[in-house]
């Protein structure tokens, strides 16, 4: 097992290196960019003091040298290959930080809308979908589905604009915060009063990232747990005196958990994840509106710092689950 994960590890680096070139060779044919929007502002300028006034071929020359766009693309890449080896992101042409700082700043939230939406998701999903399976084809079974289906098909940012009519003072209920993450007088709270408020902002906007994850956790569950239900070696743990309950938590339970420890690696992406939309709808300043934000201003350093990290994210959640994948079911060996 230690040799298969030194091997993941090692097979990362090229991995990474791969998907770095290909979105690097794809930004130098998108239009737009850092150069020619400050050419345009240069040269907005100009014409404003004097009407007709061009910027002259030596500013274009230092604006682009600025950013470093007066060397060829395969050396760009290089530079940019140099830096990211000694763990440096580069500078965002927008914030004018350092790329490690602009995504620190957004990471915060997107760690607990990641992990809360996670464990949340598991921790109602585990015990309804064992629950649907024991009560399958009964009311429970039939009205639980029909409520989870429903939450399943509704965008989550669509979710979010119903809960604001219904519970944010939109038409109906005034129980909950709409926008930001915290209140104006949240420095003026006691610390358990700004604990409250936090949480208090983040309930609606938690339930939109969790509800199409809970879905699919809930209904994948139940249909293991089924099929595992109907194999032999439950109707021998009956048969030999063990009650059927008890036979569905001491065996079937585990064996049902497998196809969830695929999904379990999803942790790793979701601290790094946003939802653009359920971020605009609720006015947060998370990685979801960096990523548009860097996207629409062409700042390239944050958006490829961003696929880096997101991949590198990906991959370890991927040898996370296989991982999880033998501790649930000790049958399965990687050589």
């Amino acid at each position: 097992m230690k040799a298969y994960v030194i091997r993941r590890v090692l097979l990362m680096l090229p991995t990474l290196l791969g998907i770095s070139l290909i979105v690097f060779a794809l930004i130098q044919f998108v239009p737009g960019g850092p150069v020619e929007e400050l050419i345009s502002k240069v040269q907005q300028a100009a014409a404003e003091k004097r009407p007709g006034a061009q910027i002259s071929p030596q500013e274009v020359a230092n604006i682009k040298a600025y950013f470093g766009f007066d060397k060829p693309a395969p050396v760009r890449y290089a530079i940019w290959l140099g830096k990211v080896a000694r763990l440096d992101l580069g500078k965002s042409y927008t914030y004018q930080e350092p790329v490690w700082n602009v995504i620190k700043s957004k990471f915060p939230i997107s760690i607990f809308f990641g992990l809360s939406s996670f464990l949340l998701s598991y921790l109602v999903s585990i015990p309804l979908g064992v629950a649907k399976a024991l009560r399958n084809g009964s009311w429970f079974d039939s009205f639980t589905s029909g409520l989870i289906f429903t939450g399943y098909i509704i965008p989550g940012y669509a979710l979010g604009i119903i809960l604001i009519i219904l519970l944010g003072g939109g038409s109906f209920l005034d129980w909950f915060p709409i926008t930001g993450i915290i209140s104006d007088e949240f420095e003026s709270l006691t610390p358990m009063g700004q604990v409250w408020d936090f949480l208090h902002h983040m309930i609606l906007p938690l339930f939109c990232y969790m509800i199409g994850d809970f879905a699919v956790l809930t209904m994948m569950l139940k249909n293991s747990l089924l099929d595992e239900m109907g194999k032999d070696y439950m109707r021998t743990a009956v048969v030999k005196g063990a009650s059927f309950k008890r036979a569905v938590w001491r065996h079937a339970f585990r064996n049902a958990l497998i196809p969830l420890a695929t999904r379990a690696g999803e942790i790793f992406t979701l601290m790094f994840a946003g939802s653009i939309l359920i971020e605009h709808v609720f006015d947060i300043d998370g990685m979801g509106q960096l990523v548009y934000t860097s996207m629409v201003n062409r700042d390239y350093n944050v958006v490829m710092g961003i696929i880096l990290l997101t991949s590198l994210m990906a991959m370890l959640g991927r040898l996370f689950s296989d991982l999880l994948y033998v501790a649930v079911d000790p049958r399965i060996r990687f050589d």
